[in-house]
């Protein structure tokens, strides 16, 4: 018989910090969930790019943003921002930024 399982993300299985955010995650269920928080000021381009080598994020990305403000444009030019309460999918090719002088916040299950 199947059981239920719980899990926080206030106490993840794993954490990893980059710099101006960090990425928390749980698996239940076969799945993983993760909350990103990305600091103002966090760019991916000027954060990420170096340490990831890519062009662009080619992360797929399946999110909900819970607070704060997410700008993403896709390697073709066009924009999105995210606020909270939006959820969203981001293929790989973009660059994502924090808007304004709040953290964002994020729900993301990867596909």
């Amino acid at each position: 018989m199947a059981t239920a399982e719980k899990k926080s993300l206030n106490q993840p299985d794993e954490t990893k910090k980059y710099e101006n955010g960090k990425a928390e995650s749980v698996t239940v269920g076969g799945f993983t969930i993760m909350r990103g928080t990305a600091e103002p000021g966090w760019q991916w381009s000027k954060h990420m790019k170096p340490v990831v080598g890519t062009k662009s994020c080619q992360g797929d990305h399946l999110l909900y943003v819970i607070s704060g403000r997410l700008g993403i444009r896709m390697d073709d030019g066009k924009e999105q921002e995210f606020g909270p309460g939006d959820a969203g999918s981001v293929p790989p090719g973009h660059d994502g930024w924090t808007i304004g002088d709040k953290p964002v916040v994020w729900i993301e299950m990867p596909h």
